[in-house]
């Protein structure tokens, strides 16, 4: 079995000596096959020559090792830009949901003794030295109190906190200079926005009261499971909750029509809810949140890091191109998407004619794409194809490309992970029936 472990590090210089490191790995990249393709003949652009399959494994292997909030980063880019970036190079970016390293036994011991005091081990009757699983953040691991009750703990990797600003400007220059995001682009906003999320994702202390508030908010509903914090425990860096059993929620792929179908309309509905009655949203799609317990067909949720308060303007913005959508009233819909920030003024005056096409597109597709009266069928992408062929003439004009509201941002973050999770399932749901409950 591949050791995964690695010493994560911690100190200023070290993080910018790797960020260092992967650029010096990409600019020789870029230099190799520059050199190849010009013997061949071909004059290749620059961001051709950045945006290669190699170049994306060293990317992927460097935030792997330094875990936080550059890792973080490259997670939500592999899931946000499938339909924008080449497919090897998603691919190879969404290694990064779970190929984070470990910490090694002797690190994972300092950590633990700094929080707990030097006789940690004194507090369970057993405890796995062996992580469970690990993240961008922190790694979990399975103990047992001498009440027996069995725990996952959640803990965090050192220097992760102190490192999110740095982290983020550092993936943000990287990402300037691979020519991704245009001169003009001015993402100042967004990166604020990120920074102050992530450092909420690392207080664990929060973490732990946002379980609690979403425990009492699905009290009773027996489709979900939340895990409960240990209080006794719980620190800053270090988070133990009820350990509960269930598989990944990919194994959900391989059960029968209908329990894809029941557990995905619960997810969705759960979106629903939190952006229309909640006005409260766990705003991190990353499938490894979700686990399936086959035998109740309960949803188990983690990770509650990214749970943040919906402003009631962006919940009402949605709620008018919910309505404009399902009365198919055109003008309606695309003020609706000016108004939550989707769409610019500028670009909706220089390619109005583009958004009817692909407005089309989408209503007829919703409209028509049903394998029984009233179903959706996620599994149909027929669409797709026309509305990135459509798209394109809005892709090539950089220039009016413009970032929507964090808050848009995140909430859609939300929508569109949970809609790729039915892609990935299969799922068949009374798509339009279920939208008109919150409409």
């Amino acid at each position: 079995m591949t050791d995964r472990s690695r010493r994560v590090p911690q100190a200023r210089i070290a993080r910018l000596a790797a960020f260092g490191q992967m650029a010096g790995g990409i600019a020789a990249g870029v230099l190799g096959e520059g050199a190849r393709r010009l013997a061949r003949g071909e004059r290749p652009q620059l961001s051709d020559l950045l945006l290669t399959p190699a170049n994306a494994r060293r990317v992927t292997e460097q935030l792997s090792r330094l875990r936080g909030a550059a890792m973080k980063l490259g997670q939500m880019l592999s899931m946000d830009a499938g339909d924008v970036l080449p497919p090897e190079l998603t691919e190879i970016l969404a290694r990064l949901r779970d190929a984070a390293h470990v910490m090694p036994p002797a690190q994972l011991d300092r950590v633990l003794a700094a929080q707990w005091g030097p006789d940690w081990r004194r507090r369970f009757a057993r405890f796995d030295p062996r992580p469970l699983a690990a993240a961008s953040i922190g790694q979990v691991h399975r103990a047992v109190l001498p009440s027996g009750r069995v725990l996952a703990v959640k803990v965090q990797y050192p220097g992760v906190a102190a490192s999110i600003d740095a982290d983020i400007d550092n993936v943000a220059t990287l990402l300037r200079l691979s020519g991704l995001l245009p001169e003009g682009l001015d993402v100042g906003a967004v990166l604020a926005e990120a920074k102050r999320q992530l450092h909420e994702e690392a207080d664990y202390l929060r973490e732990a009261e946002q379980m609690r508030r979403y425990g009492a908010l699905l009290a009773g509903d027996d489709r979900f499971v939340v895990p409960r914090p240990e209080d006794t425990l719980l620190r800053p860096g270090i988070l133990p909750m009820d350990f509960i059993p269930g598989a990944p929620i990919d194994h959900l792929a391989q059960a029968p029509q209908g329990a894809r179908d029941a557990a995905m309309s619960a997810l969705l509905d759960l979106v629903l809810r939190e952006l229309f009655d909640f006005g409260f949203m766990q705003t991190d799609p990353n499938f490894a949140n979700y686990r399936w317990q086959a035998d109740s067909g309960r949803i188990v949720l983690l990770d509650f890091g990214a749970a943040r308060p919906i402003p009631p303007a962006t919940a009402q913005a949605y709620r008018r191109l919910l309505r404009a959508g399902l009365e198919e009233n055109r003008p309606a819909l695309h003020d609706a998407l000016i108004a939550i920030g989707f769409v610019s003024p500028t670009l909706h005056s220089r390619h109005g004619a583009t958004l009817e096409t692909l407005t089309d597109i989408v209503l007829r597709h919703v409209g028509t794409s049903r394998t029984a009266p009233g179903m959706f069928d996620f599994a149909d992408r027929s669409f797709v194809g026309a509305l990135r062929d459509g798209a394109r003439p809005i892709l090539a004009d950089r220039a009016s490309w413009h970032i929507p509201p964090a808050d848009t941002l995140f909430v859609q973050r939300k929508i569109s992970g949970t809609a790729l999770l039915c892609v990935r399932m299969g799922a068949r749901l009374p798509l339009i029936d279920m939208a008109e409950r919150f409409a």
